[in-house]
């Protein structure tokens, strides 16, 4: 085992799009990583698809857009609609911030793509290590470093490092064992994400590639994505009662259900997956305890609606990966990384938070009145030039972004 006190290393848990994401980031400033991963290889979870302009910006700077762009599918514009009625109440367009943004668009690239990718072209050199099936499950501080703990398949190993960032998700070993409180609270319901090769658009020609679907009894997300084949897949987000089990839910008689009455059309869909999860919505009460660090979901996790999850997550990651090698080669002091923590909770609690919190309560208000308002107000905001680039701005990470920047 390497000592302490001669290691520069980073041991990054959790090979996720944040995970990779710092990982690279930090070897691009010449800090040695190792990935560990729980799971035997790559994992295919279909969550997370939407890299906003803010994000790839941020990953442009590290030449990942250039080699994943053809794979994805280019969105400028989401809609919403009034479900009850069909109508559509309003169009947001990134291209009207072409002047001021690099990216006036958002790609529809899955996750576990960006994951694959990165870990394809760059990972598994010595000072870029992926380890999959390694388990952690002991952090022990040192004067000048942190012993890791893991499983492998050879059995129970140890590794020095000068720190560890958690990057293993909202049920994070890593925040766990920190004891680092994971302030919020669950939703009583849970959603269901049901893919599709069907083309809505044959009976719909007003949707985007990314929607929202406003109902006081049944909200819905539908949004386009690549998939594995050149066709791509319809992804429907909707909310499930605290009363229908999972089972029910999963049917195949109940999913065909849920989509006839999304959108009723002659003959059975054809599913391509279907899923069933609980949302919550919670922050870690600080994203630093000594050694410990923590970035994305460890940090912080909320609901899918506007997608900013995981791009929040990469914010962590790059903030970080600009930090730490400062505090690495002793070029800063180590309450630089206190100010990472600040940062980011402000950015995860004032918008993360806030935005994806009132983006479910405007697709799912039930009174009729404040309903109305909301979305006439919706209407007006998309309307008008520049409340809508506001809007925008926001919606894509731009002002947590800057917000987060001011603070010291």
């Amino acid at each position: 085992m390497t000592s302490p006190q001669s290691t520069t290393r980073v041991i990054i848990v959790g090979a996720g799009p944040v995970g990779m994401v710092c990982a690279l980031a930090l070897s691009r400033r010449g800090i040695p990583v190792t990935v560990f991963e729980s799971e035997s290889a790559p994992v295919k979870d279909q969550r997370a698809a939407t890299i906003h302009p803010s994000t790839l910006e941020m990953l442009d700077e590290l030449g990942i857009v250039e080699k994943i762009r053809e794979h994805c599918l280019v969105s400028s514009t989401y809609r919403f609609h009034d479900r009850p009625t069909g109508d559509l109440v309003a169009e947001f367009d990134l291209g009207r911030l072409k002047d001021e943004i690099r990216f006036p668009y958002v790609l529809q690239y899955e996750q576990y793509k960006l994951t694959a990718s990165i870990a394809e072209e760059y990972a598994n050199a010595s000072d870029f290590d992926v380890r999959f099936s390694h388990t952690l499950i002991g952090l022990t501080e040192t004067a000048s470093g942190i012993e890791v703990e893991y499983t492998s398949p050879v059995g129970t190993e140890r590794m020095a490092a000068a720190y560890v960032i958690g990057c293993d998700g909202g049920r994070s070993t890593v925040r766990k064992l920190a004891g680092i409180e994971f302030e919020g609270f669950t939703y009583p319901e849970r959603f269901i994400k049901i893919a599709t090769s069907f083309d809505f658009k044959t009976v719909k020609s007003n949707l985007s590639l990314r929607n929202y679907f406003s109902d006081p009894h049944e909200w819905a997300n539908l949004f386009k994505v690549r998939g594995e084949t050149p066709e791509g897949l319809w992804r429907v987000i909707l909310p499930i009662s605290h009363e229908e089990d999972d089972a029910t839910a999963l049917s195949a008689a109940r999913v065909e259900e849920r989509l006839q009455k999304f959108f009723p059309k002659t003959g059975a869909y054809h599913v391509e997956y279907v899923n069933v999860y609980g949302v919550n919505q919670r922050v870690a009460a600080t994203f630093r305890k000594g050694r410990i660090l923590l970035a994305g979901d460890s940090a912080h996790v909320n609901n899918p609606i506007g997608g900013m999850g995981m791009n929040g997550g990469i914010h962590d990651a790059i903030n970080l990966a600009e930090k730490l090698p400062q505090v690495i080669r002793r070029e800063a002091g180590d309450d630089l990384l206190d100010l990472y923590s600040r940062q980011r909770r402000h950015a995860a609690v004032n918008y993360i938070q806030a935005q994806t919190i009132a983006n479910k309560r405007l697709l799912e208000e039930r009174d009729p009145e404040v309903r109305r308002h909301n979305l006439d107000e919706l209407r007006r905001t998309a309307e008008n030039l520049d409340t809508a680039r506001a809007y925008m701005r926001r919606a894509a990470l731009f002002d947590s972004l800057r917000d987060a920047a001011a603070i010291t």
